[in-house]
């Protein structure tokens, strides 16, 4: 299950207390004062980790708190300091201040870490004071106060081509067909319920990843259907795939289910409608004869006045040809190379 959103409170490790003690051993009059420095407290970190995927962890555990650091002791011994605190999160996590809504971090890398929340310093013992207008020091400083602070993490999963389309379109079967994840398959619309991410390989040892984004519906943007709570997961993506049943069941209008989910996309965000996309007819073994695909394929591209891939899963016949096409479009993109967030978990 894709948990993608939580709201947690982190609290760092207070810093230990300076101690105030002197010598005390047999023939050593005066020892003079020898307290040491408190131990300095645990941070809170957080770090973008590979096989992380989800939320899950946050969803259900709310306060985390680092160790605070040990005060110091006699015979200038320091305090042991408290360990960090390191919370492991899935690349393409946003951090905000819960309060303000301020963005703080973006875990936009694989092995990124941010200090959320320093530890205090440890305070210093007597021994830090002595010198030669004060040689019996009685005054020792506390260690810093914790640092405190609620935040709300939202996961953008990381991904090169996001599949976009209405339900029932093919991407589900699309993704298993070119990578190993395997989605739930069938014949009813929302059999996707959440996203899949899956690995394509390619010659060269060349991979893409794939995010195939649960199906829309006309009027998503006002909350109808699963809505667009699963669109922030493609605002990453450098490429859309865009896929239209050639001969929907339900007899709708391949064109104008086109223009349903790019209507969709402009009222959810401008930036991701102006993305570069990819527009795919899928399931052409479903579409009677050659001669009625053909005919099918060219009113669609004339209706749509630009170029249009045919592809179906189910057989694999231009699957080759889509995915060359793919990482030709990214080459030309600008960013990291393709495939560079590594396999996910569910791979």
């Amino acid at each position: 299950m894709l948990i993608d959103s939580a709201t947690i409170f982190v609290r760092s490790g207070k810093g230990g207390d300076g101690a105030v003690s002197f010598r005390r051993e047999k023939y050593i009059p005066k020892g003079g004062p020898d307290g040491g420095d408190g131990g300095d407290g645990g941070s809170v970190v957080l770090e973008a980790c590979a096989n992380v995927d989800t939320l899950l962890d946050f969803a259900g555990r709310h306060h985390w708190f680092a160790p605070n650091g040990q005060p110091g002791g006699p015979k200038q011994c320091s305090g042991k300091a408290g360990d960090d605190l390191v919370l492991r999160l899935p690349p393409g996590t946003f951090i905000y201040d819960a309060d303000s809504g301020e963005l703080l971090a973006d875990l936009d890398e694989l092995g990124k870490r941010i200090v959320i929340a320093p530890g205090g310093r440890g305070g210093l013992g007597n021994e830090r004071f002595k010198g030669a207008q004060n040689q019996t020091p009685r005054q020792s400083t506390p260690g810093e106060p914790a640092v405190e602070r609620h935040l709300r993490l939202d996961l953008k999963l990381i991904a090169d081509i996001g599949l976009i389309g209405l339900p029932n379109a093919g991407k589900s079967t699309l993704l298993s067909r070119i990578s190993k994840a395997t989605p739930k398959i069938a014949d009813y619309p929302f059999t996707t319920l959440e996203p899949n991410l899956g690995i394509a390989e390619l010659s060269d040892h060349r991979r893409i990843v794939f995010a195939d984004i649960p199906g829309l519906i006309e009027h998503a943007h006002r909350g109808q259907g699963l809505g667009t709570r699963f669109l922030r997961h493609v605002e990453r993506t450098r490429l859309l795939i865009h896929l239209i049943d050639i001969d929907p069941a339900d007899g709708s209008d391949p064109v104008e289910n086109y223009r349903v989910i790019r209507n969709e996309l402009q009222a959810y965000s401008k930036a991701l409608a102006d993305k570069p996309e990819v527009v795919v007819l899928s399931k052409m073994d479903l579409a009677g004869g050659e001669a009625d695909r053909d005919a099918a394929v060219e009113l669609f591209g004339q209706a749509l006045d630009r170029p249009v891939m045919t592809i179906s899963s189910a057989t694999g016949v231009g699957l080759d040809d889509l995915m060359e096409a793919c990482w030709a479009l990214l080459k030309e993109s600008r960013g990291p190379e393709p495939g560079w967030r590594g396999s996910p978990a569910n791979e």
